[in-house]
């Protein structure tokens, strides 16, 4: 049975970590290799396409939001509690250039992103100690002695899926009046179902991350075909999507035999 270490709900000493440097270097050891090689890649890649365009004000946040959500990403597939702070500050930015290319969807997941998996990093011991020792797939729960409840079973993360979708497009629709409701909503019920899996420790968060790559490319392909952003973020979620391969093939979220305690 697999019980998750009993740890206190809330510490400062917990929250102090991320005003050391140390625990950055620390954070950033010990990733899969392919990791490492996708987010050298994705930097380079990333900072040429912003440099051979004209540098604005828009450009460099843009660029910023990319980086340490790619960072973010990676950091999570490699269950390093770095991406607490890293996705908030990302989501915040996010945020921002969302609302200004009208996809307010985007807007509000990156919200749900800092509920879900930021904050709880970033406050709460519990949440991110060997993480890698309690991720596993919907049908391991019985096996590891979990008790069953609702929210461990495909359907709940089903319903998940549809009132985020309803509520977001609805939410498009008649109070933003986004331009992309179908897209911009899909996108982000997708992201939702993919957070609430990920906070619950679920392998099939990648499944639902990879579908949200996807969404995420068509959505900002197209907001940048239509003149309202770079095509920065498209690129970025084109990584995301590498990010997820590695977690499929390279990661305790898919490998058992890397679900071994991690270091906080």
């Amino acid at each position: 049975m697999n019980e998750p270490q009993k740890t206190p709900s809330f510490s400062w000493a917990h929250v102090a970590k991320i005003f050391k440097p140390s625990w950055y270097v620390e954070q950033m050891r010990g990733w899969a290799l392919p990791s490492y090689l996708l987010l050298m890649f994705g930097f380079g890649f990333l900072i040429s396409q912003t440099i051979a365009n004209p540098i604005t004000g828009m450009a460099i946040w843009t660029l910023a939001a990319a980086l340490l959500g790619f960072t973010t990403t990676l950091a999570i597939t490699n269950a390093r509690p770095i991406n607490g702070i890293l996705g908030l500050v990302s989501a915040l930015v996010y945020i921002g250039l969302a609302l200004d290319a009208g996809n307010p969807a985007d807007a509000v997941l990156q919200f749900v992103y800092i509920i879900l998996l930021d904050l709880p990093v970033i406050l709460m011991p519990s949440w991110s100690e060997n993480v890698a020792t309690r991720v596993r797939k919907l049908s391991e729960v019985k096996e590891r002695g979990e008790k069953m409840t609702f929210a461990k079973t495909r359907t709940f993360f089903v319903l998940v899926f549809i009132i985020s979708y309803i509520a977001l497009y609805f939410f498009d629709v008649y109070v933003t009046h986004s331009p992309r409701p179908m897209i911009d909503a899909g996108a982000a019920a997708i992201g939702i179902t993919g957070a609430v899996l990920t906070t619950l420790r679920f392998s099939e968060a990648y499944y639902m991350w990879f579908l949200q790559g996807i969404a995420q490319v068509v959505l900002w392909g197209v907001t940048a075909a239509q003149g309202d952003a770079s095509l920065v973020l498209f690129f970025t979620y084109m990584l995301y999507m590498g990010n997820d391969l590695i977690a499929f093939f390279a990661s305790p979220w898919f490998k058992k035999s890397m679900r071994i305690a991690d270091h906080d």
